[in-house]
C-alpha cells in the first residue's frame, strides 16, 4: 500500500444516529504545500480506500463522503465505486462550467448522491444547486450571521443542509435550531457542561461502578457480583468469548472459567465497557470512538513497550467527560487511576499522554501532529484501521450494537 494516512469523521442526522463518514486523507510523503493538491489527494484516496483498504473496512454499511475535484469528476470514477457506497462531494473551488455540469448530470442519473462541500452561495452557482442532493455549510468559516443568511436562502431550494465543523455542543444546538438536517464534527466528544451542572443519578451510579472495577484491590468474587447485577452482562461476556474471535476448543460456560482462561484484567475491561454502554443519553458513536481510541492506544503502546492495560484504559476513558457531561478532572477525582493515566488524560503528559495525543491527532486528521509524534507512517495507520474493525466487531458481539 502506498504511504498515506486515512481516517474517518462521522456525519449525524438530527437524531444523532450516524448517517455516514467523511474520509480524511493525506499522502504522507507530501509537504504542506503539496498535500493541499486536491487532484493528487482524491485519486490516491480512491485508489487506497477502494482497491486496497476497502470501504467496508472503513465505514461499514454507511456511505463514504469523498471529496472530488473538477478534473476527477469530468474524467470519471473507478467502476468499483458503487453509487450506494458513496456521497460525492464537489469542492468549493469548482466552477459550474458546461463540461462539469454535464459530468455531474451523468453521475446523478447513474444514481450517485451529489453534495456541495464548503458551499458559499451566489447566483452564479445556481446550476450546481440544481444538481445537488445535499449542501454542506462550514460553520466556522461562515460565522453565525452569514450562516443564518445562507440557511434562509438555501432552504428555498428544499435541499437537505449539513453543518460541518460543528465542534461544540453549543454549535450543535445553534445549528439544530437553524434547521440543519445533518451535522459533522467532533461536538459529540465535548461535554455539555450546562446540562451537566447536576449529574444524573444514573451517571453517579455508573461512576461508582467504574471506580470499584478500577480498584486494583478488587477480588474476583466482588467482580462476579457486579456482573451478576445485570443478567445480560454474563450473557454478553460469554457470547463474546465463545465467538470466532477466540476459537476456543470447548465452550466457556461461566464467568469463572472465562477469568481463568483469559485473565481477570480482561474481564474487568469488558465489564467496564458494558457499564459505560449503560449511558444511553449519548450517541452510540461516542462509545464507539472511545473503543477505537482504547484499541489504538493499546496497539501503539505495545509497540512502545507500555503496559497494554494502562494504554487501553487511557484511550477508553478519554471521552468520559463527554459521556458524563462533567469536567474530566471531576470525573477522574472519583476513579482510582494511576497518576500516569491521570496526567495523560488531563495534561497529555508522560509517555501515555504522548500516546493519547497521537491517537487524537490521527482521529481528527491532524496529520502534521501525527508525523511529529509517530516514528513511522505505517504504524498509526495500521493501528487505526485495525482498531476500527475491532471496535465494530466488539460492539456487535459484546454490546449488541
Amino acid at each position: 500500500m502506498s504511504q498515506c494516512f486515512i481516517a474517518r469523521q462521522p456525519i449525524y442526522n438530527h437524531k444523532l444516529d450516524v448517517h455516514g463518514y467523511e474520509l480524511l486523507f493525506r499522502a504522507s510523503d507530501s509537504d504542506h504545500a503539496e498535500f493541499t493538491d486536491g487532484e493528487r489527494a482524491t485519486s490516491q484516496l480512491l485508489i487506497n480506500a477502494l482497491m486496497e483498504i476497502g470501504l467496508p473496512r472503513l465505514v461499514g454499511n454507511h456511505p463514504a463522503f469523498i471529496n472530488l475535484t473538477e478534473r476527477f469528476i469530468i474524467e470519471g470514477l473507478p467502476s468499483a465505486m458503487a453509487p450506494e457506497q458513496v456521497v460525492l462531494e464537489v469542492l468549493e473551488d469548482v466552477l459550474p462550467g458546461s463540461e462539469l455540469l454535464a459530468a455531474l448530470q451523468e453521475l446523478k442519473q447513474a444514481g450517485y448522491t451529489i453534495a456541495l462541500d464548503d458551499f458559499e452561495y451566489d447566483d452564479s452557482k445556481r446550476p450546481l444547486v440544481a444538481l445537488a442532493d445535499l449542501i454542506k455549510l462550514d460553520v466556522l468559516s461562515l460565522g453565525p450571521h452569514k450562516l443564518k443568511r445562507h440557511v434562509a436562502t438555501l432552504k428555498a431550494f428544499n435541499i437537505p443542509l449539513l453543518a460541518e465543523k460543528v465542534e461544540t455542543q453549543e454549535d450543535f444546538y445553534a445549528c439544530k435550531a437553524l434547521g440543519f438536517d445533518y451535522f459533522q464534527g467532533y461536538f459529540f466528544c465535548k461535554p455539555d457542561l450546562i446540562k451537566g451542572e447536576h449529574t444524573p443519578s444514573c451517571h453517579i451510579l455508573i461512576l461508582r461502578l467504574l471506580a470499584r472495577i478500577q480498584d486494583p484491590e478488587i477480588e474476583f468474587r466482588e467482580l462476579a457480583d457486579l456482573i451478576a447485577q445485570d443478567v445480560s452482562f454474563s450473557y454478553r461476556i460469554l457470547r463474546y468469548i465463545n465467538s470466532a474471535q477466540f476459537s476456543y476448543s470447548r465452550k466457556v460456560e461461566s464467568i469463572q472459567s472465562a477469568a481463568t482462561m483469559i485473565g481477570l484484567q480482561r474481564i474487568k475491561i469488558w465489564l467496564t465497557i458494558l457499564i459505560m454502554a449503560q449511558i444511553d443519553d449519548k450517541p452510540y458513536e461516542l462509545l464507539l470512538t472511545s473503543l477505537i481510541r482504547a484499541r489504538m492506544c493499546e496497539t501503539l503502546g505495545k509497540n512502545a513497550g507500555h503496559p497494554s492495560s494502562s494504554a487501553f484504559t487511557t484511550g477508553l476513558f478519554s471521552a468520559l467527560d463527554a459521556l458524563t457531561d462533567q469536567p474530566l478532572e471531576n470525573v477522574l477525582s472519583n476513579l482510582p487511576l494511576s497518576d500516569e493515566i491521570n496526567q495523560a488524560l488531563l495534561l497529555r503528559k508522560g509517555a501515555l499522554g504522548q500516546l493519547l495525543a497521537l491517537v487524537l491527532a490521527y482521529e481528527s486528521g491532524d496529520w502534521k501532529t501525527v508525523e511529529t509524534l509517530s516514528v513511522d507512517v505505517a504504524t498509526p495507520r495500521k493501528a487505526y484501521l485495525e482498531a476500527v474493525e475491532w471496535a465494530d466487531q466488539l460492539s456487535k458481539l459484546l454490546l449488541g450494537g
